[in-house]
């Protein structure tokens, strides 16, 4: 009875799924099937679609695409379009148009009763499998807030610049919504879990290279999960968007367990566990000579690290490999049978992708380290793998191939309702090649180290390091158990630094000159931790004053940047819980990378940093925040000059205390705002003490202030910016901290706004006219700047002084309707007062050489005019 009661359910379950779409809770309902004793059950159930969607982290120097079905990256996307472009996926540096992700998945598996089955986010090989998806409507959509609030979506309740929250789950039993596995040739068969999913991302100088992923997986089913393994699934494709499609066929894949610590913190080395992923050679130019870095040079490293798990008995595997539909090419690492540990047999044969819930479960759960790629020709049979494969294969594999990892972490035992917590973190790191040449000259498959010895992962692991210290911040007691986290002692006797670990306490007669230098949080423990808590995860770092929202006034040949800094100059400093607010920078770019910024010019607070000589260390040491020079003329009289003391050669005595002090410029000092070719206030008579003193929005005039760049070129578009930067931190031992200037950069043309296009009545212009195909226009980077797009499908013919609605058209000499472009800008704004025509036709074909009449409609009248284009 039971037997036919469970197929009963199961062609119940067929038919709801075949005629109704429905989302299934079906591993309950088998296990329910399997208990019955009166013949009933609770069906859950909806007629919905999933509502799956992504958003991009742009907020940093990495773009990562995130969806709310537990994938990142583009790979498993279909029409990734972001204004009009295509998505990033994985891109290091934002706006390089330099890709290190195809896409990554979110792989879970367990036991459940007698099955083993997995979840995932994607399979990697086989499209169109995804059996983690969230809810219909508005319940399943993603949620986008920021702590800055010049943002739209500024949320007091956010962690990070940049939040994307959302929740998934693996109960949808639809083959048309999951994909069918062929080969366990059966529908998702769910493990009833439900995955709360936040990602975080930043600006800030040293938390710019990665996104946190923080994970809660909840069992809400009625049964125990056993033995649960949680994996994340990487396919990282290292090459620049203009490379062919086979730019990501010469990747290399390892795993990096640690990296070099700077010597204050008493350790040679820090534990970082970071399965990475780059380039072979960092993809160097050979045109013009010999091999040289270029704008298309792939040179850094991504990566991910685990850094919180909810267990310290933590079991991880990495494991890679190469898929190929010939099974003789699908290769990764296996370890070689052993009595205890018999060789597992993947379906078709092959040693690398693990096809099934089956295999996908056996790689996740089974102990295993992978050597890293760059070792495939060489023979491991010592450590316990099986031999590499035929020389020609191993040499190709070993050089460069399309790879992917998997990273894997468990086992875990999931009570109904209970929730893990799992935070990774994916990054990228600077400066992976050193040299072009590195791989040509070092690589050989018998001796791989001698290359290997070339990479740098040091800002790979600086990065690594800090995205565990913005998770859990070293020498903070978050849960005020009186446990701060990890540290060494670092004791200085005399001219020599004593190191000792946590645990080793320094004797008496030094523990005065001793100091602890933390190098993990509370969350961490040790052997003698003496805290009553568990530790608290912080998602909290020092940060920059929030940058100043823009507004761009654009003019012929000139643009005024005008700002409101009284967000800015009133913001606390996390870990002072001061403020510490020290100037503003302006820059422009005429591209949109971080690198192409300049600095045009900078205001700050006329400070100085204070030094005081310590008489027991013999040592010059800073030893409070900067002191504005009217601080310091109050405490030393009115002519004080701090500048004739600038080191410990023209030091001066303190007449209150007899300390021996000298003082620093915190920055330029460049602190006159009267002036105005520089930063000057737009109100001066304004009055820092009136706050009734608003502009329309609500903002203090006192802190209005603009600046003036002129001897612009009106035809190129610019990026302009304002940072506001601090002072530092003493207390976390942190520099002077800056906003990026991506993060309010406005793109504008010198040139009339709309609103005074509209006001005089201004004529329509027209450039370059004539267009000529040899005018060097992308040369000289009037367009396809960034070489992404072929040179037909990249032109550009600008049609400048638009009013902020108005419909173009361009005809042919004979009058034949060429193109037809909407310009709709009716809340005005940057660029509203322009317009550009790719030189195709509405055909989506390039236009031929002829003259042509263009045709500018708006509430304003009509314009006519001639256009020549010269191919």
């Amino acid at each position: 009875m039971r037997q036919r009661l469970g197929k009963l359910v199961w062609f119940m379950m067929a038919l709801l799924v075949t005629c109704f779409g429905i989302k299934v809770d079906a591993r309950a309902l088998l296990e329910k099937s399997s208990s019955w004793g009166d013949g009933s059950a609770l069906l859950k159930a909806t007629y919905e679609t999933p509502n799956v969607s992504f958003e991009v982290h742009n907020i940093g120097k990495i773009a990562i695409a995130v969806t709310n079905s537990g994938t990142f990256g583009t790979g498993f996307i279909s029409n990734a379009i972001c204004d009009g472009e295509i998505c990033p996926s994985g891109e290091y540096p934002i706006n390089s148009d330099i890709e290190y992700l195809f896409s990554g998945a979110l792989w879970i598996g367990a036991v459940v009763g007698r099955d083993t089955l997995v979840s995932i986010g994607a399979d990697g090989w086989f499209p169109g499998i995804n059996e983690l998806l969230p809810d219909a409507g508005e319940d399943g959509a993603m949620i986008v807030r920021s702590n800055l609030k010049s943002k739209s979506y500024y949320d007091p309740q956010a962690i990070s610049e940049q939040d994307f929250l959302c929740t998934f789950t693996d109960t949808f039993a639809d083959p048309g919504l999951t994909g069918q596995d062929g080969f366990d040739n059966r529908g998702h068969m769910p493990l009833n879990i439900s995955v709360q999913q936040n990602s975080y991302a930043w600006s800030y100088d040293y938390a710019e290279d990665f996104v946190l992923f923080d994970y809660k997986i909840t069992n809400i089913g009625g049964f125990p999960i056993k033995d649960l393994y949680m994996a994340l699934y990487v396919d990282g494709d290292a090459y620049h968007t203009s490379k062919d499609a086979d730019g990501f066929q010469d990747d290399i894949c390892g795993f990096r367990r640690t990296v070099s610590m700077p010597g204050e913190f008493c350790m040679e080395f820090d534990t970082v566990n970071i399965a990475w992923i780059g380039d072979n050679d960092g993809d160097p130019t050979t045109e013009g000579g010999p091999p040289a870095w270029a704008f298309t040079s792939a040179r850094a490293v991504s990566g991910t690290r685990v850094v919180r798990s909810p267990s310290d008995s933590l079991i991880s595997n990495f494991n890679w490999w190469i898929s190929h539909g010939d099974p003789s090419r699908d290769f990764g690492p296996r370890k070689a049978a052993t009595p205890e540990d018999p060789f597992y047999e993947f379906p078709l044969g092959q040693f690398g992708t693990p096809t099934g819930d089956k295999t996908k479960y056996y790689i996740m759960s089974h102990p295993e380290f992978d050597y890293d790629q760059l070792f495939t020709a060489v023979n491991h049979s010592d450590e316990g793998y099986m031999p590499p494969p035929s020389q020609s294969l191993a040499i190709d594999f070993a050089n460069g191939y399309d790879t992917r990892y998997l990273l894997s972490f468990g086992p875990f035992d999931v009570q109904p309702g209970d929730t893990l917590p799992i935070t990774l973190a994916y990054l990228a790191g600077d400066n992976f090649h050193v040299n072009p040449t590195d791989f040509e000259d070092y690589f050989t498959e018998t001796e791989p180290s001698k290359f290997y010895d070339e990479l740098n992962f040091d800002d790979f692991g600086l990065n690594a390091r800090w995205a565990s210290w913005i998770f859990d911040n070293p020498g903070v007691d978050t849960d005020n158990d009186g446990d701060s986290g990890r540290f060494n002692w670092s004791c200085q006797v005399g001219p020599d630094v004593l190191c000792f670990p946590e645990c080793e306490v320094p004797n008496d007669s030094i523990i005065e000159f001793c100091e602890k230098i933390f190098y993990r949080g509370d969350y961490s423990t040790s052997d003698c931790y003496q805290g009553t808590g568990e530790g608290a995860p912080d998602f909290v770092g020092a940060s920059p004053p929030p940058p100043p929202d823009l507004t761009v006034i654009p003019g012929y040949g000139e643009v005024t940047i005008r700002w409101n800094g009284q967000e800015s100059e009133n913001a606390y400093d996390v870990f002072s819980r001061q403020k510490d607010f020290e100037g503003y920078r302006v820059y422009y770019a005429e591209g949109d990378r971080l690198t192409d910024y300049i600095l045009l010019t900078s205001y700050d607070v006329h400070d100085y940093k204070v030094f005081q000589f310590d008489d027991i260390l013999l040592t010059w040491e800073q030893t409070s925040v900067p002191l504005t020079l009217d601080s310091l003329r109050s405490l030393y009289g009115p002519d004080f000059d701090p500048d004739v003391h600038d080191n410990e050669f023209r030091d001066f005595t303190d007449p209150h205390t007899n300390d021996r002090l000298y003082f620093v410029g915190q920055d330029w000092n460049e602190s006159d705002l009267s002036n105005p070719s520089l930063i000057h206030r737009v109100y001066p008579e304004a009055s820092r003490l009136d706050s009734s003193d608003t502009t329309d929005e609500g903002w203090m005039r006192y802190y209005e202030y603009e600046y003036v760049i002129d001897n612009l070129q009106p035809s190129k578009p610019y990026n302009f910016s304002v940072t506001a930067f601090d002072y530092g931190s003493l207390k976390v031992d942190l520099g002077a901290l800056e906003s990026s200037p991506l993060v309010n950069a406005v793109k504008e043309y010198p040139l009339p706004s709309a609103e005074i296009v509209e006001e005089e009545g201004l004529g329509v212009i027209v450039f370059p006219n004539p267009y000529r195909i040899d005018g060097g226009y992308a040369e000289a980077g009037y367009e396809n700047r960034e070489r992404k797009y072929s040179a037909e499908r990249s032109r550009e013919i600008h049609f400048a002084n638009l009013p902020r609605v108005c419909k173009i058209r361009i005809y042919s000499i004979n009058g034949d309707l060429i193109r037809e472009i909407d310009h709709y800008r009716p809340e005005g704004g940057p660029e509203s007062q322009h317009e550009v025509w790719d030189v195709i036709s509405r055909n989506t074909q390039a236009v031929v050489t002829g003259i042509y009449m263009w045709h500018v409609e708006s509430e304003m009248g009509e314009q006519l005019g001639k256009l020549v284009i010269m191919k």
